[in-house]
């Protein structure tokens, strides 16, 4: 295990070029204070750790409209503020945060755009507000033209899981969004107004590819939101037909309206896709006026979605 410590005022970029390229653990340690830069981890099992998500940040500033140096808007995918872009990394303790996300024309503005199977994130706060948090793969076809522009987007469509405990992920549109399997425990989804605009929006948006067992599972979290009025908010809505989504035993407040879910105007999503939520509580949460395209499961159909399953879930297809 290779080990670096570095403190404000260093580059967190440096620190992670420096590592030797032999595919053996490393983690770089970051003392508390900011590092304001864009940053890529492209090396596999390496963890990044703070020294605990309110004294550790990780800021940068990019948005969706502003433009890039080749002379085009930035669109999506290349606002992150950090990109792990490599399988079995990690972050811990710290926050990741997007700065544009507080100016009302910034659009599309990521956070951490995560891209790796087996890729954990623990006891860390993701900040922004549109598309805060991408967890790829892409969808296989674009929609708009030039809408993939990014670091990944001519790259192979990979399955993937990833982990999220006990974080805090902040924003109003889309802010959880992308094809991995990803398990959400002990997390809280916090619903916040953008400056300059009308509340409301949509916490996840899954692009689950077509076949994939499992989509976002959201086991024991919390749907909180701030200075947001009752119902202004949908727990989520399918960027892509086979989306699933799927909250146990989770906190929703009531800022989350009745019917709960959006179809995005995809007739094919009712037929095609699954949202579901079971044991939840709040005053979110009742499924009296939920949408009617989202499942009920038994206690027996909940109770076999477990973390032990979700890791299988690739290798059983």
């Amino acid at each position: 295990m290779v080990e670096l410590m570095i403190h404000p005022g260093d580059s967190l970029q440096s620190a992670i070029d420096s590592l030797p390229d032999d595919g053996m653990p490393a983690c770089i340690r970051l003392a508390p204070g900011e590092y304001r830069e864009k940053v890529e981890l492209r090396r596999p099992h390496t963890t990044l750790v703070g020294s605990g998500a309110e004294n550790t940040v990780l800021v940068w500033d990019d948005a969706a409209t502003a433009l890039h140096p080749d002379g085009r808007k930035n669109g999506t995918f290349r606002t992150y503020t950090l990109l792990v872009l490599a399988e079995n990394c990690g972050l811990r303790g710290l926050t990741v945060c997007n700065e544009a996300g507080q100016q009302p024309d910034s659009g599309q503005c990521i956070a951490l755009f995560a891209d790796g199977d087996g890729f954990v994130c623990e006891d860390c706060t993701l900040i922004s507000t549109q598309d805060t948090l991408f967890t790829a793969p892409l969808p296989p076809r674009e929609v708009i033209p030039g809408g993939f522009l990014g670091p990944t987007q001519l790259l192979p469509r990979h399955a993937q899981r990833q982990t999220y405990r006990r974080c805090t992920i902040r924003g109003d549109v889309d802010f959880i969004f992308g094809g991995a399997a990803c398990w959400f425990e002990d997390c809280e989804i916090v619903c916040v107004p953008r400056p300059g605009r009308r509340p409301g929006g949509y916490a996840a948006a899954a692009s689950t590819p077509e076949g994939q067992q499992y989509g976002y599972v959201f086991k024991s979290c919390r749907f909180t939101a701030e200075n947001v009025p009752d119902g202004a908010f949908y727990l989520g809505r399918p960027w892509r037909e086979h989306a699933k989504t799927v909250l146990l035993d989770c906190f929703i407040g009531s800022h989350i309206c009745p019917a709960g879910w959006d179809d995005w105007g995809k007739p094919d999503f009712h037929r095609l896709g699954f949202y579901t939520e079971h044991g939840c509580f709040g005053p979110g949460s009742a499924l009296d006026g939920r949408a009617p395209f989202a499942r009920r499961l038994t206690d027996d159909e909940a109770a076999a979605i477990t973390y032990e399953d979700f890791l299988n879930s690739l290798k059983n297809g």
